[in-house]
């Protein structure tokens, strides 16, 4: 087992320090096998591995291929793929102008020697009881709010996530997603020993007639679903469309975990949690509303399962600093978080016109999926463009663009596309990125530099 796993160590390494190239194509695993004289199985391993670490995809049909942002699968959170890219469109951490002065005064209290000490103490996962109420009054909607006492916190979203799957799924337990979800999620079933079923969907995501025909196959553990503003593809589920989910899912006793760290931008879409409460444990949290750098994770769990998610936060070391709950709750409570979200709704609507402008009117002839109260967008390429080779293009132009691999669940059907995240370039430099990435594309793989 050892030999394998030093063989694909080199084959990282080499990937690692620019001996082998994003998009670059790897031998066969025959002549793989025949060149460092083992066999082909031991080969198959050594791909297999590398997959796993997320340094390569397999296409079918076309071979074993280089990943463009290799260590995104580590849970690297696609970050040092990106950090030395000029204009960066794969961070996508929204932020307005005069940001921190509106943060800074509600902290002022907290500063205090006796405030300061308890705000220092350690956090338990239902927090406080102000901490809960202040909670219920961000995420709730008309026709909704969620009850204080369903409420747990987390360092952050994707920490929230990992409790609730850690509290719902045994280790080798399916948990169904569509088949494109946020690339960390695969890195937690990894880390917890679960297996990802990519379920069909359509325009609106997951359909539930292809949730009810995997399930009756192979019984599913959990689902883990994005019904508003689906990343990367911005899709949103129709009440309709959460109805029928609800109804099966009760109707199966399958519990879900809906992720709604973006609907805070799309405030008219009611939690899949309406149609089934006793179900579906809701993350939510502050990263996208506020500030990436004091993050919080939000749960919403139902009523017979507090005890045993907030178990899987303490076990995990997954509970929220207090400083940064106390935070929540004074900027919450001041207005501070709601004034935010109406100034990045705007934000948002700025720069939809500037995608809109470069990518996606008629005259630019590309297939581009959004919304315009997202922040990001996914883009069909044109053929021959594959996503890696397309990726290390824009990096070679200084610009850093998320490849669809990141996002597929299933490695042997990866799909043509990249994900454009909008929120994080300041304007000006966003238009010049999309013009460029524009030229890029339509200029083709033999025109555009790579490396």
């Amino acid at each position: 087992m050892g030999d394998f796993r030093s063989i694909a160590d080199r084959i990282a390494e080499d990937i690692a320090v620019g001996r082998l190239r994003p998009g670059q194509r790897l031998p066969p695993q025959r002549w793989f096998a025949r060149r460092h004289r083992i066999a082909p199985s031991t080969a198959g391993r050594v791909y297999g591995e590398l997959v796993r670490r997320g340094l390569v995809v397999g296409e079918v049909g076309r071979g074993t291929f280089v990943r463009a942002a290799p260590g995104v699968a580590q849970g690297r959170a696609l970050i040092e793929s990106a950090t030395a890219a000029s204009v960066n469109l794969e961070l996508n951490y929204p932020a307005v102008p005069g940001q921190s002065e509106l943060l800074a005064p509600s902290l002022a209290p907290l500063l205090r020697a006796d405030a300061l000490t308890e705000a220092m103490r350690p956090g338990a996962a239902d927090g406080t009881a102000a901490a809960r109420e202040a909670a219920a009054d961000l995420l709730a909607l008309p026709g909704w709010r969620p009850d204080p006492a369903r409420l747990l916190f987390a360092g952050n979203a994707r920490q929230a996530i990992a409790a609730a799957l850690a509290s719902l799924v045994r280790p080798g337990g399916r948990v169904g997603v569509e088949e494109l979800t946020y690339p960390l999620v695969k890195e937690i079933a990894a880390r917890l020993g679960l297996v990802l079923v990519p379920l069909p969907g359509d325009a609106e995501g997951v359909r539930a007639d292809a949730l009810a025909a995997v399930h009756r196959a192979a019984p599913l553990s959990a689902l883990y679903l994005q019904p508003t503003l689906h990343n990367p593809t911005s899709a949103t589920m129709s009440e309709r469309r959460r109805r029928e989910l609800g109804r099966l899912v009760v109707e199966s006793g399958l519990p879900v975990v809906e992720d709604r760290i973006w609907s805070f931008l799309h405030p008219d879409a009611v939690p899949l949690a309406v149609h089934a409460p006793g179900l579906t444990h809701v993350v939510d949290g502050l990263s996208k509303r506020v500030a990436p750098g004091l993050t919080v994770g939000l749960l919403v769990v139902p009523e017979q399962r507090v005890e045993a998610v907030g178990a899987a936060v303490r076990s995990g070391g997954w509970s929220a600093g207090r400083f940064a709950v106390e935070a929540a709750v004074r900027w919450t409570g001041d207005g501070v978080v709601r004034r935010l979200v109406e100034e990045k709704r705007a934000d948002v609507a700025r720069r939809q016109a500037i995608l809109a402008e470069h990518l996606v009117e008629p005259a630019a002839g590309f297939t581009v999926r959004t919304d315009p109260r997202a922040y990001f967008a996914w883009w069909e390429l044109p053929a021959p463009w594959r996503a890696d080779t397309f990726t290390a293009a824009a990096a070679a132009h200084g610009i850093a663009v998320t490849p669809g691999t990141a996002f597929a669940v299933d490695p042997h059907r990866t799909p043509d596309a990249v994900r454009l995240g909008l929120a994080s370039a300041p304007p000006p430099e966003l238009a010049r990125a999309l013009r460029t990435l524009a030229g890029v594309a339509a200029a083709g793989p033999a025109e555009s530099r790579v490396g």
